[in-house]
């Protein structure tokens, strides 16, 4: 944190650059690498759309699992975690999802599921369903969320998207509000019928307010977000709105579990440290040694298999908390 901030810091003294984003370049790149991998979950998404209204309750539940699961993958596609080497997605990410199953240690998504109906029934007669998106990288894993985003609102699972990008450049892939209106511009501009819809449409949902976009300097400081309700109590109200917050990523959620060295059959819980705005859940590829929330001995099994486990962007959790 302290490195990234200090980069930030050198060009905020420099003007005409002060406002120049390093890492645009990298993310530009790994948005354009991942064109394949764009176009295939944009077609897939515009063709769901079509016939969203005929599906059956177990048929929206098994395309929310879907898309969760394209987004989390899509946490994969990190510059900082691959030193900036070429980390973009190459290949459509629906086809290898069955095969990925075993890899999430934490597969909290019945949860996420009742959540969002449970909500939805309570809040049928008055208030809006609200959904807020902690978002982590730009690229490919930002076109994931977006859809996953707008998969919430075509099913009426949600009726407002809250995104929450970091307010300076950060950690070489990190979503900056430009990085956010760049990606939609480029994809309305896309020489693709699926890719240019999404875009236009993305773009109607910014305008009409179903989706807003917030950066607040919390999320770039080094605190753990225990703490947030103190260091930065608008923020913590602002989340309290919500009806479930999805962080997106490692850094969220070494910030969620105060990043220590856990027993890994600590429950998520406690590990959260009283910070409960509302109910949440972390999708994240472990690329950081803290885990909580395992099976008793299930950690240590795939330790005994996997050395790396811990850190190779292989494995995966979607891990939920209700707020108390």
């Amino acid at each position: 944190c302290y490195m990234y901030r200090r980069i930030h810091a050198a060009l905020a003294q420099n003007p005409p650059i002060d406002s120049f984003d390093v890492f645009k370049e990298g993310k530009a790149q790994n948005f354009f690498e991942s064109q394949e991998a764009i176009s295939a979950i944009c077609t897939y998404f515009q063709e769901l759309i079509k016939n969203i209204k005929d599906l059956d309750e177990k048929q929206l539940q098994e395309e929310l699992f879907k898309l969760l699961q394209v987004s989390l993958w899509g946490n994969k596609c990190d510059l900082s975690f691959s030193a900036g080497e070429d980390s973009s997605q190459k290949s459509s990410p629906l086809l290898s999802l069955e095969n990925l199953i075993p890899y999430i240690v934490v597969n909290d998504m019945e949860k996420l599921w009742s959540v969002l109906v449970s909500t939805k029934k309570r809040n049928a007669e008055k208030s809006k369903v609200r959904v807020d998106i902690i978002l982590d990288n730009a690229g490919f894993e930002l076109v994931s969320d977006l859809v996953l985003a707008d998969f919430l609102l075509s099913s009426k699972l949600a009726d407002e998207v809250h995104f929450h990008g970091k307010s300076i450049p950060w950690y070489v892939s990190d979503t900056t509000k430009h990085d956010f209106n760049w990606t939609i511009k480029k994809l309305q501009a896309a020489n693709h019928m699926w890719m240019s819809r999404c875009g236009i449409n993305w773009e109607g949902n910014l305008k009409k307010g179903a989706w807003v976009y917030h950066d607040h300097m919390f999320w770039t400081l080094p605190h753990e977000f225990s703490s947030m309700a103190e260091v930065a109590p608008d923020l913590y109200a602002d989340l309290q709105k919500s009806d479930l917050l999805l962080f997106k990523g490692d850094l969220n959620y070494r910030k969620l579990t105060g990043d220590k060295k856990w027993e890994y059959s600590v429950p998520f819980h406690q590990a959260l440290n009283k910070f409960h705005p509302a109910p949440l859940c972390s999708l994240r590829t472990l690329k950081s040694d803290t885990q909580v929330g395992l099976k008793p001995g299930q950690g240590e099994q795939i330790q005994a298999s996997d050395s790396d486990w811990m850190i190779s962007g292989k494995y995966g959790v979607v891990q939920f908390d209700a707020a108390v």
